[in-house]
């Protein structure tokens, strides 16, 4: 007996020395001095630095991490005797490589129970990090983010319209990202490396805007006392992106198409042409086709024009976006404001949700902002939110008074079904996973009209 309980004391520190060397986490021990004395294989492996080089060296000459100095977590258990658990910060290897990890940290005591030291353990992210920026990366094209399948289908469309020089038409709403796609083409495409030139054409008088466009020479007219490029010249080996371009009054459009057409203007006051090699993307708000058959936008123009075309849905069609948008809008203020805003209460969320956007992404931008200057710190409440939004002002009603925020959610789901299916009211139960007349029910008490024809009616 005397000699089973002799092996088992022998065999103690071998059977720990083993499990340290076994795991999978990075683990390291240092004494009262802050010098390392345990040092583990993953340990190793994660930094780069083998055992004979850290031990009995001070941990920050071993470690460089964003958790050095007072950030340090191990310093904080230290003093306060409290265990850290998975706290996120990045060590740079031997390589200079910036390694993310999870760190958990605890007081390492003797068999009576002291202090002596401290013990660390670090798990490396690298994976799981990888993993996000992948899974991240089916939702982002360049600066935009989206969850929403009409989006989606613009992003797999997104590389072949970037590498082309094609001209490229976005239409869409005010508010919807139309330069901010343009912007996104241009990051995408070859031009990159050239410059992005932006101009709104409705924000100008004709006479300004031709001179924006093409610039001019020196004495072209009282006060042009030197040359002037215009936009198509700046834009050279990038991207020109002509918004609103359904405001240009038909004078311009004249030469405007002989620009898409030969790649020729001329400057005002010029006695020769120029050439320019930018590559034109418009966008407009308006409905060009029918502009054409009013006789306000040239028919060659808009062929010109469209020969590439990007629609940009509006907000009120794919707010699964809405809290993908918002958490960016609340990091983008957060960092330029040096504020500390954890998010959006659920409650606010819902009436984020139900909310119809008439000015789409960009009133989105400018309600968080507001947000921003109520809510000191937290997350952003219901009160925090303009009474258009939470129904004060009678902005969203029916005849009985302000409808809840869950027949607005269930109105949206209903309707969403039904267009998925194609108005198949059977497939949108089902997909709604309920009965067919619990979804008549629902459609009457909700105020969904019936379609004249039921999505199962074939076509004869």
């Amino acid at each position: 007996m005397s000699n089973r309980r002799e092996k088992a004391s022998r065999g103690a520190p071998i059977a720990t020395d083993a499990v340290l060397e076994s795991i999978s986490d990075g683990v390291f021990t240092v004494d009262s001095d802050w010098c390392i004395t345990t040092f583990n294989r993953a340990a190793e492996e994660i930094t780069g630095v083998s055992r004979s080089e850290a031990l009995g060296r001070r941990c920050w000459e071993v470690f460089r991490s964003n958790m050095c100095g007072d950030a340090c977590a191990l310093r904080q258990t230290l003093e306060s005797g409290k265990s850290a658990i998975g706290k996120s910060g990045y060590i740079i290897n031997s390589k200079g490589d910036k390694i993310p990890v999870s760190i958990s940290t605890a007081v390492l005591r003797d068999n009576a129970g002291n202090a002596v030291g401290g013990v660390e353990t670090f798990r490396d992210l690298s994976e799981l990090e990888a993993l996000r920026r992948e899974l991240e990366g089916k939702f982002h094209a360049g600066d935009m983010a989206s969850r929403s399948p009409l989006i989606h289908k613009i992003f797999e469309a997104l590389p072949a319209i970037a590498s082309s020089l094609s001209t490229v038409l976005i239409m869409g709403e005010t508010g919807t990202g139309k330069e901010l796609m343009a912007r996104t083409v241009h990051s995408l495409s070859p031009r990159r490396h050239g410059p992005f030139i932006a101009l709104n054409c409705g924000a100008l008088p004709e006479t300004l805007l031709e001179s924006e466009l093409f610039g001019y020479k020196a004495g072209a007219f009282t006060g042009a006392s030197r040359n002037k490029p215009g936009r198509f010249a700046l834009a050279g080996g990038g991207t020109l992106f002509l918004d609103e371009i359904a405001e240009v009054a038909p004078a311009l459009q004249v030469k405007l198409l002989r620009v898409l057409q030969e790649r020729t203007y001329e400057p005002l006051g010029a006695d020769c042409s120029e050439t320019t090699d930018a590559r034109i993307i418009a966008a407009t708000n308006r409905d060009l086709a029918e502009w054409v058959r009013r006789g306000l936008f040239r028919e060659d123009l808009y062929y010109r024009v469209n020969v590439v075309r990007i629609e940009m849905p509006p907000l009120r069609q794919r707010k699964e976006d809405i809290p993908l948008l918002t958490d960016e809008f609340i990091t983008r203020f957060n960092r330029l404001q040096k504020r500390n805003i954890q998010g959006v209460s659920p409650e606010a969320l819902s009436f984020l949700m139900a909310y119809h956007w008439p000015g789409n992404i960009r009133e989105l931008e400018n309600i968080i902002e507001r947000a921003f200057i109520l809510c000191r710190e937290g997350f952003i409440e219901v009160k925090h939110l303009p009474d258009e939004l939470t129904g004060q002002s009678g902005a969203v009603q029916d005849d009985s008074g302000m409808r809840s925020v869950h027949d607005i959610l269930d109105a949206q789901a209903v309707r969403s079904a039904l267009q998925r299916t194609g108005f198949n009211r059977l497939a949108a139960a089902k997909e709604l996973g309920i009965h067919k007349t619990t979804l008549f029910r629902r459609m009457k008490k909700l105020g969904i009209p019936f379609p004249e024809k039921d999505g199962r009616t074939r076509k004869k």
